[in-house]
């Protein structure tokens, strides 16, 4: 990333050009990250080809003023710290879902960050509803956030028997929990971007991924709240944890929610254009490969007319 990218990117995100890499600049890169870039996973359900390359990622994240979910947010995010000075290493993660058990391989993307003061950190802007700041690596006892009280432990056994692939923060998996609840298992050995492409596919195109069964688009808002649409389920919550739930009857209703607008309770995706048909965002096939290159799997022959928001399945768990 040249200067004039980092730039554009900063001012994306409302931040001046920092002097150091410091871990207070770290903090307030991540926080304003979270509150004006949203998580969102609008291009699976618009049949956006998604690609795991920097140009690409700006273009999206800042040219486009978008979102996206965890590897693109994480890896924009990591290049532009980059770009400034950090020490930035990408690392691999597993999600904890239903019964404790551990999602794909390459299920998510997280980063480390190394700051000019000594700091040795775990930052992540592509988690959805997690840490305002990043958390501490070294640290095995709480940490107490606007996001929730975080730990960073050492890895055990997990529901399906698992074990961490070591015994230190050194050469061991971690597991981050919050509120006392694991969130996912974190490898410690260091990944490229490339890496996820296999993660990126399966949660684009899997009938499994909650990716695929229903729209989900979040950022925090500016009092340290949130908003969530999670297909038509407007969620506010406070900072406090007070959250008021109304479901959107039209879709004028969840363009408003997701549109571009200043307002406190617009998210910001800035969606492409609603497809041809009335209602839809587009159309989308199952098998869409991330990257480029052939479809394959079920439906691959056959566009899926997506309706705003009205997806059926689990709403967006992150």
């Amino acid at each position: 990333m040249n200067s004039a990218q980092a730039d554009a990117y900063l001012r994306r995100i409302g931040v001046t050009h920092p002097a150091w890499p410091t871990v207070d600049v770290l903090r307030e890169l991540q926080l304003h990250h979270l509150r004006t870039v949203p998580f969102e996973n609008l291009s699976i359900h618009l049949g956006e080809e998604i690609v795991l390359d920097e140009k690409r990622l700006l273009d999206k994240v800042v040219g486009a003023r978008r979102g996206g979910f965890c590897y693109e947010l994480n890896g924009a995010f990591g290049a532009l710290l980059e770009s400034l000075g950090f020490d930035v290493t990408l690392l691999a993660a597993r999600v904890y879902g239903e019964e404790g058990r551990l999602g794909v391989p390459y299920d998510h993307l997280a980063l480390r960050v190394r700051t000019v003061d000594g700091g040795d950190w775990l930052a992540d802007v592509g988690f959805g509803a997690h840490s305002h700041y990043p958390l501490a690596f070294g640290e095995r006892g709480e940490q107490v956030d606007p996001g929730g009280t975080f730990r960073v432990i050492e890895a055990g056994v997990d529901a399906a028997g698992a074990r961490s692939s070591g015994g230190s923060a050194a050469s061991g998996d971690l597991d981050v929990l919050r509120d006392g609840k694991p969130q996912y298992r974190l490898e410690t050995r260091p990944r490229v971007l490339g890496d996820f492409v296999a993660g990126l596919w399966w949660h684009s195109t899997s009938p499994k991924s909650h990716f695929t069964q229903s729209l989900v688009c979040s950022r925090v808002t500016e009092d340290g709240g949130r908003i969530t649409l999670s297909g038509r389920r407007f969620t506010v919550t406070a900072a406090d944890g007070r959250k008021e739930v109304s479901d959107l009857g039209t879709d004028e209703e969840v363009l408003g929610s997701i549109g571009s607008g200043s307002g406190s309770s617009s998210i910001r995706c800035r969606p492409c254009k609603r497809g041809a048909k009335s209602g839809n965002w587009g159309t989308r096939r199952r098998g869409v490969q991330a990257g480029g290159g052939p479809r394959r799997g079920r439906d691959a022959d056959g566009p899926v007319a997506v309706r705003a928001c009205g997806f059926r399945g689990r709403p967006g768990r992150r």
